[in-house]
């Protein structure tokens, strides 16, 4: 495993981390198969865990607070987020401070995080969603200040909504977000085009999320593929989306190198960047955190391989079902 700076924190995190959306918020998730797949990580070097509140209200917290009781003598940086009031995903312009992040509402969901994962102090809080023109309301800067000084949080962070890497700069500019959750790989690549730059100046992290593009980049998504009832992916994937995305990742299909596959290579491109801190790619079994972690020690992409990824760049706009 190899380690990298997180911003301004000066923590070193595993440049491949973990995300856990997958192991409470996804269909066919079992809590034995997670906490083994979470254990083989921790065993590999992983110090980094991304979770949410939201993430099965509360049980994928739970199932980390369970790690890190095992693993007491290893030092594992934990974020977690808190959920907007409303429960809407992603942000809308509409939205008001006071629909989403009131002080009473911040203040309650971090002390249930900090009650699900049976700690003192939470390493990074992030907002689940964000809005840069929040901070026109003067009682957010306060709030995160008072999070801060509370000394219930270490940093804090934003995650910015799918395609909108811009709305997330002023957070950095202005010195409110220690680290920002962008999504960003072979497709999404415009993160680089104005928030990576401003995050190396002001000396912020980056995490990388959706790393395969919610399973694109893995190659293993056909026209026909389909998922159990009030599994998220229905939403996502729908027919319009499912179609252009696998002719967008069979396009990539000639470029795997040797000895890689798709998720490998998507994996080894963002790591291509030095500006990303961590990536955070969903592993709920145990071989697949093997296969991701063996990705990131063999490194970046050859420049050559990279140059070609670049062209595969695809540019989107949110839709009514891109949350």
């Amino acid at each position: 495993m190899h380690y990298r700076r997180f911003g301004r924190t000066g923590w070193n995190v595993s440049e491949i981390g973990y995300g856990m959306w997958g192991l409470a918020g996804w269909t066919g998730s079992d809590d034995a198969e997670s906490l083994d797949a979470l254990q083989r990580a921790v065993d590999l070097g992983c110090n980094f865990f991304d979770t949410a509140w939201a993430y099965g209200d509360g049980r994928s917290e739970q199932i980390l607070g369970k790690v890190l009781r095992a693993n007491a003598g290893k030092k594992l940086y934990l974020a977690t987020k808190i959920p907007p009031k409303n429960r809407k995903w992603p942000s809308r312009r509409d939205f008001m401070l006071d629909d989403c992040y009131p002080s009473d509402h911040i203040e309650e969901y971090v002390n249930k995080s900090l009650a699900n994962l049976g700690v003192e102090k939470l390493d990074l809080i992030q907002f689940h969603t964000w809005e840069d023109r929040w901070l026109n309301d003067e009682r957010l800067p306060r709030a995160v200040e008072k999070l801060r000084g509370s000394g219930k949080a270490e940093a804090v962070g934003v995650s910015v909504n799918r395609w909108e890497p811009c709305n997330g700069i002023r957070a950095v500019l202005e010195g409110v977000a220690d680290a920002v959750q962008v999504i960003y790989n072979i497709f999404d690549q415009n993160p680089e085009d104005a928030l990576f730059p401003i995050c190396r100046m002001k000396d912020v992290a980056v995490i990388a999320r959706v790393p395969f593009d919610e399973g694109t980049l893995t190659g293993t998504l056909t026209v026909d593929s389909t998922w159990p009832k009030g599994d998220w992916r229905n939403t996502y994937f729908v027919p319009e989306n499912l179609k252009n995305s696998v002719a967008h990742a069979e396009a990539l299909r000639p470029l795997v190198p040797a000895g890689n596959s798709m998720a490998q290579m998507a994996l080894r491109f963002i790591l291509s960047n030095p500006d990303v801190s961590t990536i955070i790619p969903g592993m709920r079994k145990r071989r697949n955190v093997e296969t991701n972690i063996a990705a990131g020690d063999q490194g970046p992409l050859p420049a050559a391989l990279h140059k070609q990824l670049r062209a595969h760049r695809w540019d989107r706009n949110p839709t009514s079902w891109s949350q």
